[in-house]
């Protein structure tokens, strides 16, 4: 128990004066290790994760408050401009949203600790998600009973740290059992991958080996198995890598080599891998066209491609971060006055530049942009009088239909 009162000091606040954590020991305890998951290599599940990181990286998280006039961009707090500029002193805004994006798709769950001072967001850190255990306190050991805790056990001194749920931002898969945490693909695919990692293994084989086949080596006569052995061994030298390839093998008069047949066609190992491929990043809601798969696509449609990948799968992703730190980053206050964290999609939805003046021409056309605000989509810097909102003439409101054709009109 000593320990853990000592770390309820330092994270839960007390009515006595609360211990601060300083910046050395933060470092300390997030070193951490290089164990990234052997399941990285296979390079479907790789470029998957690659694709969804990087996705959340390049978006930028905007602040809003709802009005009577509509949402319009919210004057910037302490902490808004936090995580606009440097979550912590190591990370980009950027770096650190795909960070927390690769840690929710590999091991399920990521878990960020918002460290707070007087209301003041003071740096926000990612806890590695295999050293991070839920508790539910159900005796009131903590303080509150049946509250959450996220124990997290530094792997290198195997200190542990206790943070109340309040302090800690939880992303978790689409897929839980229980709601609370979420299961990872690879726990839910884990034969799949397992077989395009055993493929992939057998090509590489198969290329050290000078993409030479097994073979049966005819000979007449009776070996112990010390001299087969050696002759194998010294067969092999010149008949296996990459650097053999295409050279003759000596043999010793009356022994013939026969190659084994081996057609990777025949065995249809290509058609069954990508089709692996495929169900690994479906499994991820990645597009075939994401991992280099034109077969049934093209250039011309990969606009729509894209506001398909946003819709079947970011969507859900970027509401789920919105939530969590829309109620995890705001007082109650700034909820009930409307104020909101959202994503700005627009860099993944922007279409070609012909198409988005086009669009964006028949916006200001009809009164949906203002001019300014069509400029600043192409980040352009604002005109003079820019700010006004324009329609087309000729269309007139539905009551007053044929009123043009009327002599004279109503006085």
């Amino acid at each position: 128990m000593g320990v853990f009162k000592r770390i309820k000091n330092v994270f839960i606040p007390t009515n006595q004066e609360r211990k601060e954590i300083t910046m050395d020991e933060i470092i300390e305890m997030f070193k951490g290790t290089n164990n990234l998951g052997e399941n990285l290599s296979e390079i479907t599940y790789f470029t998957c994760i690659k694709m969804l990181s990087e996705s959340l990286g390049k978006l930028s998280l905007k602040y809003y408050q709802d009005t009577e006039e509509g949402p319009v961009s919210a004057k910037s707090t302490q902490v808004s401009k936090k995580i606009k500029t440097r979550p912590n002193p190591y990370m980009t805004p950027s770096t650190f949203l795909a960070s927390v994006e690769f840690n929710r798709n590999q091991h399920g769950n990521a878990y960020v600790w918002n460290r707070w001072h007087k209301g003041n967001l003071i740096d926000q850190w990612i806890l590695q998600s295999e050293y991070v255990t839920l508790i539910i306190d159900d005796a009131g050991l903590f303080g509150t009973t049946n509250d959450l805790y996220y124990l997290y056990e530094d792997p290198i001194t195997n200190i542990k740290y206790k943070f109340n749920h309040k302090d800690i931002m939880h992303f978790k898969t689409g897929v839980s059992r229980d709601g609370i945490t979420g299961l990872s693909v690879q726990e839910i695919l884990h034969s799949t991958v397992e077989g395009n990692k055993a493929s992939q293994s057998f090509l590489n084989n198969l290329h050290k080996g000078g993409m030479s086949a097994r073979a049966a080596l005819e000979y007449t006569g009776d070996l112990n198995k010390d001299a087969e052995r050696k002759l194998l061994k010294g067969i092999e030298e010149y008949a296996t890598g990459a650097e053999n390839a295409g050279k003759f093998i000596p043999l010793p008069l009356g022994m013939k080599i026969v190659p084994l047949d081996l057609k990777l066609t025949d065995s249809q190992f290509f058609d069954l891998k990508k089709y692996s491929s495929l169900q690994i990043a479906a499994a991820f809601g990645i597009k075939p066209n994401h991992i280099n798969d034109y077969s049934k696509s093209s250039y011309s449609n990969s606009e729509m491609q894209n506001i398909s990948f946003y819709v079947d799968t970011l969507l859900f992703i970027l509401k789920q971060y919105e939530e969590e730190i829309n109620y995890k980053l705001q007082t109650e206050k700034q909820i009930d006055q409307g104020y909101y964290y959202k994503f700005n999609v627009n860099s993944i939805l922007r279409a070609d530049l012909k198409s988005q003046i086009e669009s964006l021409s028949t916006g200001v056309q009809n009164g949906i942009y203002t001019p300014n605000e069509a400029r600043a989509y192409l980040d352009k810097p604002k005109v003079p009088e820019g700010d006004k909102t324009y329609a087309n003439g000729n269309i007139i409101p539905l009551e007053m239909a044929g009123e043009q054709y009327r002599k004279g009109g109503d006085k």
